[in-house]
């Protein structure tokens, strides 16, 4: 079993000090919706939890504006992507029966939108109908007009970890067992949580922010990992850095650059035909925890693409990714 004491020090003395963190008494933002029909038979999310009490740090003079795309044509299978997120929040999807362990989901998008149902949905009922209570996190995108534009994703998930812990009466969890999983740019900013959890970059709004931040474990599926032109994602670099970045700001934004020496355990997934993030980014993660000796367990299959999911995974080797997380899951006493 790996070392866990430091987390749960910091999060058992965080919930000591701290008050729950209420409800606000105002209602919650509502899910990102198209709104046109969605896909029939499958259930659609109500709960959510804005994250922030007032403004997210950092707000521009004129906030943006939200707004969904369906880009699916078929009605059965709905692919709805939302941008110009003013207002970051959690997506709840309860289990029947809870285990005890609470699952943060970052979908993917380059940080040009973020994906609503493939990575995000999708994800949240395949692990819900298996005890785990799943947060999918809605985060603000860089380039809307916010201060300190390379963190703000990174500010919303470290929020959302905290604020997860928070409430955990509330969803029947362990405040312990909370981890996060991310696909794509999503992936990176659970590899960036996982490397950057003690990261300084807000002030604390309230005793929420008294909790740790670091997951009980980051599994970022087929990541952008560095931003190192020839192996970053060209989008997802240029939207989360900004023209001309120098060498230090891509450093400070490869998180197999910036590794603790108490990385949580790391589950990696990625496919070698990937064409649009190249699977380099997930070995370069790989070595870098391992350096630091924490457990690692890593997964890379011969086809695949990018962007499979659940969806586009049928049918291949790589449909078992699930699975295989589920059963690392339990390894580490997750799950």
């Amino acid at each position: 079993m790996h070392d866990m004491k430091g987390t749960r020090r910091s999060v058992l003395a965080g919930l000591a000090l701290s008050t729950l963190l209420t409800t606000r008494g105002e209602a919650q933002t509502a899910p990102p919706s198209a709104g046109g029909p969605t896909s029939p038979g499958l259930p659609q999310p109500s709960e959510t939890i804005d994250l922030w009490p007032d403004d997210a740090p950092g707000s521009p003079a004129s906030l943006p504006q939200e707004m969904v795309t369906e880009r699916s044509e078929d009605r059965l299978v709905t692919d709805r992507a939302v941008l110009g997120i003013s207002v970051p929040r959690l997506v709840v999807f309860r289990p029947d029966r809870p285990n005890g362990a609470a699952l943060l989901l970052s979908p993917g998008g380059g940080y040009k939108h973020v994906v609503v149902d493939k990575e995000g949905y999708e994800i949240a009922r395949w692990a819900t109908a298996r005890g785990f209570t799943c947060f999918v996190l809605f985060y603000r995108l860089p380039y809307d007009g916010w201060a300190d534009r390379a963190n703000v994703p990174l500010q919303d998930a470290q929020r959302a970890m905290r604020v997860i812990r928070s409430r955990y009466r509330d969803y029947a969890i362990d405040p312990e067992r909370v981890g996060m999983m991310g696909f794509s740019a999503g992936g990176h900013l659970c590899a960036d949580l996982g490397a950057r959890f003690d990261a300084k970059i807000y002030d604390p709004v309230d005793d929420a922010d008294m909790l740790s931040a670091r997951p009980f474990f980051a599994a970022p599926i087929y990541p952008v990992i560095s931003m190192t032109p020839g192996i970053a994602h060209p989008g997802s670099r240029d939207l989360l850095l900004g023209d001309n970045p120098t060498k230090a700001m891509e450093a400070a934004h490869s998180p197999d650059r910036n590794v603790p020496d108490n990385p949580p355990p790391h589950f990696l997934l990625h496919a070698e035909d990937d064409d649009v993030v190249p699977v380099e980014n997930t070995l370069l993660l790989r070595a870098a925890v391992k350096a630091k000796g924490a457990r690692v367990e890593t997964h890379l299959f011969q086809n695949g693409g990018h962007g499979f999911g659940l969806r586009k995974a049928i049918g291949k080797p790589v449909e078992h990714w699930p699975e295989l997380w589920r059963a690392w899951a339990q390894t580490i006493g997750f799950a």
